[in-house]
């Protein structure tokens, strides 16, 4: 009990540094999205006038020589650094059930490359994807990094961090999703697989590069499936297979 408020203090008390011209504009125009401090050149301030008079949030002018932010080295703000709040995207059951269409979710199995995160919110986005869910721990958090990889898309993409992966998969199960674990050595093809589920919503699950998915994890996933390539020693990288995974999920028909 005693750790569990301590997580819960923790949590309310975390920011994120958001950097960059085009992750700062979306999190300014996000209306859920509670903003601290904003700090821009004055360069950066003109190209974001519109979104900082959304905001309402009066901007910090800095100097581009000491940009006085807490951000890695060689982090590309282009002059813009916004602090905020970890976006809050409400009740677990409502963001995997609501929507038309059927429903597709992408569960990450300790991926842990803000990179490869950022780009597969991305890909969840432009696909319709209802939320990229992730363990707490092992994972990328949410960082500047990653939203400007995401390049928008974490502001509209739910992003959701869970305690346990392997107990959020059967909770998944009985809400009637279909599992499906994408591996190299899949016994079938994802198009094939997907067919055979198109009947009903689908979680598609994928492990760290190396490592891949967990034997847990694998365990838990209903079948295992590949993308068929033509070179023997051809590989994806994460996000790029989970870019081709929820292209196929949009073409799936019943077979």
């Amino acid at each position: 009990m005693i750790e569990k408020e301590r997580g819960k203090r923790a949590a309310a008390a975390e920011t994120v540094w958001l950097f960059g011209l085009h992750a700062v504009r979306d999190a300014l125009n996000n209306p859920r999205r509670e903003k601290l401090r904003l700090v821009v050149t004055k360069n950066a301030e003109a190209k974001l006038a519109d979104a900082i008079a959304s905001a309402g949030l009066a901007p910090e002018i800095a100097d581009p020589r000491r940009f006085p932010v807490p951000l890695d080295p060689g982090s590309v703000h282009q002059g813009a650094a916004l602090e905020v709040k970890p976006l809050d995207w409400g009740s677990f059951d409502d963001i995997v059930l609501r929507g038309e269409g059927r429903a597709c979710l992408v569960l990450l199995d300790r991926v842990s490359d803000p990179h490869n995160v950022g780009a597969i919110l991305r890909s969840a986005e432009v696909f319709g994807a209802r939320a990229v869910i992730a363990p707490a721990r092992h994972s990328a958090p949410e960082t500047g990094a990653l939203a400007k990889t995401a390049s928008g898309a974490l502001e509209r993409q739910p992003y959701l961090r869970v305690a346990n992966l392997g107990n959020t998969m059967e909770r998944l199960r009985e809400m009637g999703f279909s599992l499906i674990g994408l591996d190299g050595d899949g016994a079938v093809e994802i198009g094939e697989a997907l067919a055979d589920h198109a009947d009903r919503p689908v979680a598609l699950v994928m492990g760290a590069e190396g490592p891949g998915l967990r034997e847990r994890t694998r365990d838990l996933c209903d079948l295992l499936a590949r993308i068929p390539a033509s070179g023997r020693f051809g590989s994806l990288n994460v996000s790029n297979a989970a870019a081709v995974s929820l292209y196929a999920v949009s073409q799936a028909k019943p077979e």
